[in-house]
Parts: structure tokens; C-alpha cells; sequence
């Protein structure tokens, strides 16, 4: 949908602040000092640690270039031309709206009247809601680009930019450069066309730190893989005070001249500041009172007395507090006024990723083992009919309470979960997923071995709570660094799931019911892993393969094709432990909406964390940390295309009470209990072998 290479990436990350700096581009600045820029959407966004310095390519230079020309026949300064560039996206954003309103009420008129010019209509005018979408996303990413190019400084200030913090001159003893940091050269870039380029190797923390204000720091990615990986070498104090050290000692000097490196300097800090807050609030202020209060304290004393920028900044914190606590919504506090649009960005968002399912959705072909063929090809459709409509109510044996008892769903038992399709419990179960890992953040899955994580199916024991797990063992971070443990929490869910399927297969009192609930099962994560849910398709997978399933009679008599699905769940497994970015491969995870198995991507990042951080000589190696930043933001790549299914609160009730009632079941001692679980002799041969044993006896004694 796109020419350039990131472009949607960019675009849905930072299209709320985008847009609310377009819409208040006439209005009031919050802004009070001339010096400092207007910071909207700081944060780089998960596809700037992804692709790097690929983000930006060719054809974003040459448009940024050629900005102005048409009207002038000298080139524009930087500034003319972002005030241009925000009213072409403001212009181009404002028609991209009106289609789709239009493209809506087309919609409902054509399900209404089903009149033959309507039909025809719709597909022409989805193909231009495609091109608007195309063209908004790229010009958000100039923009993006134009911003990332402000207010850094040459390498060979870096030096400066640590003295910056230590005195209030500039005129201090130059520092060796290559104390810092290390480079390597690599051949002719595609993006800049240079001879050669300087790549970051290692460097010290300190060195590492002041990388940040590199001219290239935010065109190369590294502002954003620094925020997911800066606790393996420093703590979130030690950051937070380097950061303020040099807004501290630049702020009150520095000059209206953005020439300057003190302004440069200042209004580099501010920029990393806001883009930390942004996207690691919940992980790194949210479970530190004491960083938190150190920053508003700041703030407060030292900004807000000299400039309103101190004002957004604490209104940025609020916001992100109340975010955190689930009571605001996603826009920011200065600009309630906007909510409208937030609301309708998401829904345009929503409606526009089903129009990119229905044109890009493909099947998937997965390696079976041997002896096994491809899937057949109307298994595949069979599952996809109607995936574009939305679920109903799956079963009218549902109270009208809005949520369903422990008394009832234990009343009712597994017999919804037979009336139901697999599709509708998959789209259910896939909603339930989704609220949990929406939760998550790239930082979670870092240093997770320190958590107790194992390359095991249970990677948490049931009997070790996650405060009593050892921090000692294997901790990467430093030691003083405050580590979210959220993580456990996303295993145990998925541990959950697997012990529930289990349980539900054991505790059916016939063979009959186990093989329709096995079949069930097998169907649901056929139909997860084809919607790209492979969390809750690997759930599900881990459930079967537990040993006592395993054994049940049941197996024997499933019907071959459905028993064929559970070698394509295996199949799947081993595409995702075969590498660590193969859900991010071609463009399908920017349209279709995707969760991955929480287990598989922290085992991935650990064989990343294998080996040594340090070089001899003790720097950092930057290198590994920038993989390991790549894997990591595949989380919020997924997160930002969310599954678009109707809800059925009732029935997700019910799933909810059923999972919780089973989570810590022994199925060992569940299947004791049910004679279903065992090979039966039957009666007629029972009784023939005792008639032989006692012939045999018989003529013993004769």
C-alpha cells in the first residue's frame, strides 16, 4: 500500500499527535519560549529500531528536496518547508477523512438496498481510500523525517555534550572521541548515497548516552533502540540525571540562535525526554516512584519557572499515568479537545485494515512432516468464509446477567464450548489474547532469564509465586535497575490455557464427547493460527501435547483429516522457533493483525542475550544491543493493528470463568477420576479370558 519502506510503520504510531499539531497549527502554542521547538509524537516508534537507517529511503530525500520548488525558484529553508508539509498532510488528512465517511455510508446503503450502482461504486472508491492512505502515510513520514534531522550536533561535539553537563562553559579541555565510542566503515549507504559511513560498534556507557545527541542518532534508529535496551549497561536514574544534567546547564544559556550547540543541546534533551516518556513510561516511571518524583520535582523547580515546555511536559506525565490506570483516553490532556478525532483516527484505522484484509489476505502453507500433504485448499476456505462478518450471539442457553457465575459455568460445563463454532470461540479467545498482550511492552521480554524464564512449555513453576523468584540468578540489568515483571504474568496467562484445554479434554465422561472436544480444540487453533493469533494456536497446542492428553483412547478414533491439524500446529511451531523476525517478514504483519507466542519470542531474545555485552577493552557492544532492539519491537508492530471482531462479552465470560476455574488443576488427578481416560478391555473378551484362565486351571489339577 505503500512506496516506501516503513511508511504505514511511522504513520499509525504517531498519527494522534500528528494530527493534533496540524489541527492547532492557527490555534494557541503551549509553547512560550521562541527557542524551543514544538515537540509533537517525540518518540521515533517501533520502526525506527526495526529498520534503521532504512527507514528513510531514497525517494523521502528527493520529496524533502524538491519541497517549495514549484513556488520558488531558490530552494526553501527547513522551515518554510515544514510549514508546507503540514498543510499538505493537514489538507490531504482532511480528504482522507471525508472519503471514508463517505465510503461508510456507501457501505450501509449498499446493505440496505443492495442496488446495483452502489456495488459498483465501492470497489473504485476503496481503491482511492488505498492511494489517500499511501499518500498520508508517506507525507507523515517526511515529517517524521524532518524532525528527526533537528537539533543534533557532529560527532566530533559529542565530547561537548558530556562536558555540557559538568560546567556551565563550553570552554573545557577537548575529549578524545574514541575513548567513547567505536566505528567501523561500511561500503556505499542506499539512503544517503555517501562513500562510505561510519556505523556504531561499542562504546561506553557515558559515550553510548551521548551518541543520543548525534545529528544521525534519530535517522539511524538508535534513539529508539537505546530506549528499549539502556538498563544492560545503565540504570534509569543514571539516565534520567544525564539527561537533566545537560538541561540543566544549557537552559538558561542558551541562545534564540538554533545554530547554537547549546540550543542544540537543550532542545535535544527535551526531545529524548519526551520520546523516553512516551514510550517507556509504564515500564520505567510507572514502577519508580522515586525517578518519577525526581523528573516532576525538576520540572517544576527548573523548567516550568523559564519556559511553558515544563507545563506539557507535566501534563505528558499525567497523561501517562492515567493511561497507565485505564482512565483517559489516548489523547493528551492539552488538547482535549480533539478527542473527537482520536475516536474517529480509530475508527478509520479499524475500517481501513479490513479493507487491506479483504484485498492482502493469503493462506498459509506450512511444512508438514513427512508423509503428511499440504493443507487442502478448502479446509482453508472453509475457515476463512465469512471472516468479515461480524460474530453473533453463538448460543441461547446464556443467562442475560452480563457475566456468567462460577456456579453457572461450572452448571453449564463444557457444552458451550460444543454448541459454539471454532470460529466464533477463536475470535472470542483471540479478543482475550489481545487484552492481555496489548499490556506488554518490547522491554518486558529483556533479560527475561533473570525472571526465571526457561526454554520450557511451563516457564514459570506453579508452586514459585513471581515475587520469590531470585533477581540474582542471570540478571543482565544492572543491579540497581528496576526490572517489570509483567512478563510472568503473560506466561502464567498462556500456562492457563494450556492446563484449561486439558482439563476440559479429561473431564469428559465419554469417549464420544472427548473425541468431538479434541476435534473442537484442534479446529479453534487451525483457525487461530490462520488469523495470525499464534499465541493462543500455540495455548492450545501445548494443552494437546500434555502427557496424559497424549495417551487418552480418544486419539484413536479422531477422524484423519482433523488429526492431520495437530501436524500442522507442530509444523507452525517450528516456523516460529526457526527465526526470530519470521512473523515480520513482507508486509503482511502491517495489514493483517498478529499476536505472537509470548514463550518463543522471549527465548529468541535470550539466544540474542547469549554471550558477552563487552569488549575487551570494556565498551558496550552496541551492535548486539541494536539486534536485540529489533526483535523486541516487533511487539509494538503488532500492537498498533488490533483485531477488529465484535465482542460477545457472555461468551468471553464464560471462557474467562472456565480458564480460571481450571488454571492450577492436576491433570493427572482429574483423569484418575474419569474411566473414559483408559483403554477399556471389552466385557465379551474379559469374560472369555477368565473362561480360559479357569480351563487352563482345570485341567491343571487333573
Amino acid at each position: 500500500l505503500q512506496s516506501n519502506s516503513c511508511g504505514p510503520s511511522f504513520a499509525e504510531e504517531n498519527t494522534s499527535s500528528e494530527e493534533q499539531a496540524m489541527i492547532k497549527i492557527t490555534g494557541k502554542s503551549y509553547l512560550a519560549s521562541p527557542n524551543l521547538p514544538d515537540f509533537c509524537g517525540c518518540s521515533p516508534g517501533w520502526s525506527s529500531a526495526f529498520y534503521g537507517a532504512e527507514c528513510f529511503d531514497s525517494e523521502v530525500h528527493s520529496y524533502l528536496k524538491n519541497l517549495g520548488k514549484q513556488k520558488s525558484s531558490e530552494s526553501q529553508n527547513i522551515d518554510a518547508k515544514k510549514v508546507e508539509l503540514e498543510q499538505l498532510l493537514m489538507m490531504e488528512t482532511k480528504n482522507y477523512r471525508k472519503t471514508i465517511k463517505f465510503y461508510q455510508k456507501l457501505l450501509q446503503k449498499e446493505r440496505r438496498s443492495k442496488g446495483p450502482e452502489t456495488k459498483s461504486m465501492l470497489p473504485k472508491l476503496r481503491g482511492q481510500l488505498q492511494e489517500m492512505k499511501s499518500k498520508v502515510q508517506f507525507l507523515e513520514l517526511v515529517k517524521k523525517y524532518v524532525q528527526a534531522k533537528q537539533w543534533g550536533v557532529e560527532s566530533c561535539v559529542l565530547p561537548t555534550v558530556i562536558h555540557s553537563g559538568k560546567a556551565d562553559t563550553m570552554d573545557m579541555a577537548p575529549m578524545d572521541e574514541s575513548s567513547l565510542l567505536l566505528y567501523y566503515n561500511t561500503e556505499k549507504h542506499q539512503c544517503n548515497n555517501q562513500n562510505g559511513v561510519r556505523v556504531l560498534q561499542a562504546g561506553t556507557p557515558l559515550g553510548l548516552m551521548a551518541y543520543l545527541y548525534s545529528r544521525n542518532a534519530f535517522l539511524e534508529g538508535y534513539v529508539q533502540q537505546f530506549l528499549y535496551t539502556f538498563r544492560y549497561f545503565c540504570t534509569q536514574e543514571e539516565f534520567l540525571q544525564f539527561l537533566l544534567d545537560r538541561i540543566s546547564s544549557t537552559l538558561s544559556s542558551a541562545s534564540l540562535d538554533p545554530s547554537t550547540s547549546l540550543t542544540k543541546i537543550c532542545n535535544r534533551s527535551f526531545y529524548i525526554l519526551q520520546a523516553w516518556i512516551e514510550d517507556c513510561y509504564s515500564v520505567d516511571f510507572a514502577t519508580n516512584t522515586d525517578l518519577l518524583g525526581t523528573l516532576k520535582e525538576f520540572i517544576s523547580s527548573k523548567v516550568a519557572s523559564l519556559n511553558g515546555y515544563g507545563e506539557r511536559l507535566l501534563s505528558l506525565l499525567e497523561d501517562a499515568s492515567a493511561r497507565k490506570s485505564g482512565r483517559a483516553s489516548l489523547c493528551s490532556g492539552v488538547d482535549r479537545c480533539e478527542e473527537e478525532s482520536e475516536e474517529g483516527r480509530k475508527r478509520l484505522h479499524s475500517l481501513c485494515k479490513k479493507l487491506s484484509e479483504d484485498v492482502s489476505r493469503k493462506n498459509f502453507y506450512w511444512k508438514l512432516s513427512k508423509g503428511m500433504g499440504p493443507i487442502a485448499q478448502y479446509q482453508r476456505e472453509r475457515l476463512h468464509t465469512g471472516s468479515a462478518v461480524l460474530p453473533k450471539p453463538c448460543c441461547s442457553s446464556f443467562t442475560e446477567e452480563s457475566s456468567v457465575s462460577l456456579a453457572r459455568a461450572d452448571e453449564v460445563g463444557p457444552v458451550l464450548l460444543m454448541e459454539c463454532s471454532a470460529q466464533q470461540l477463536c475470535w472470542q479467545l483471540t479478543l482475550l489474547q489481545q487484552e492481555v498482550f496489548n499490556k506488554c511492552h518490547p522491554v518486558h521480554f529483556l533479560n527475561s532469564r533473570a525472571l526465571g524464564v526457561k526454554d520450557k512449555c511451563v516457564a514459570v513453576p506453579k508452586a514459585v509465586s513471581a515475587e520469590t523468584v531470585s533477581l540474582k540468578v542471570c540478571n543482565l540489568f544492572l543491579s540497581k535497575c528496576i526490572q517489570d515483571q509483567y512478563l510472568l504474568q503473560l506466561l502464567k496467562n498462556a500456562d492457563s490455557i494450556s492446563t484449561w484445554v486439558a482439563a476440559e479434554i479429561v473431564t469428559c465422561h465419554t469417549t464420544k464427547r472427548q473425541v468431538s472436544l479434541l476435534s473442537k480444540f484442534l479446529l479453534i487453533a487451525k483457525c487461530c493460527y490462520e488469523q495470525r493469533n499464534f499465541a493462543t494456536a500455540m495455548q492450545i497446542l501445548a494443552g494437546l501435547e500434555n502427557l496424559i492428553v497424549r495417551q487418552l483412547p480418544a486419539w484413536k478414533i479422531l477422524p484423519a483429516k482433523v488429526a492431520e491439524i495437530m501436524e500442522e500446529l507442530k509444523a507452525v511451531e517450528v516456523f516460529l522457533k526457526s527465526d526470530s523476525l519470521c512473523l515480520m517478514e513482507g508486509d503482511r504483519f502491517k495489514t493483517l493483525p498478529t499476536i505472537p507466542s509470548a514463550h518463543v519470542l522471549a527465548m529468541h531474545v535470550q539466544q540474542l542475550e547469549t554471550g558477552g555485552f563487552t569488549m575487551t577493552n570494556g565498551a558496550h557492544k552496541w551492535t548486539k544491543l541494536r539486534n536485540i532492539a529489533k526483535v523486541v519491537s516487533q511487539v509494538h508492530a503488532f500492537q498498533e493493528n488490533p483485531y477488529t471482531y465484535a465482542p460477545d462479552f457472555k461468551l468471553q465470560s464464560y471462557l474467562r470463568q472456565r480458564i480460571t476455574r481450571f488454571k492450577d488443576a492436576d491433570i493427572s488427578a482429574l483423569a484418575a477420576d474419569n474411566c473414559a481416560n483408559f483403554h477399556q478391555i471389552p466385557a465379551e473378551k474379559h469374560s472369555r479370558k477368565i473362561q480360559d484362565t479357569l480351563r487352563r486351571m482345570k485341567a491343571t489339577f487333573q
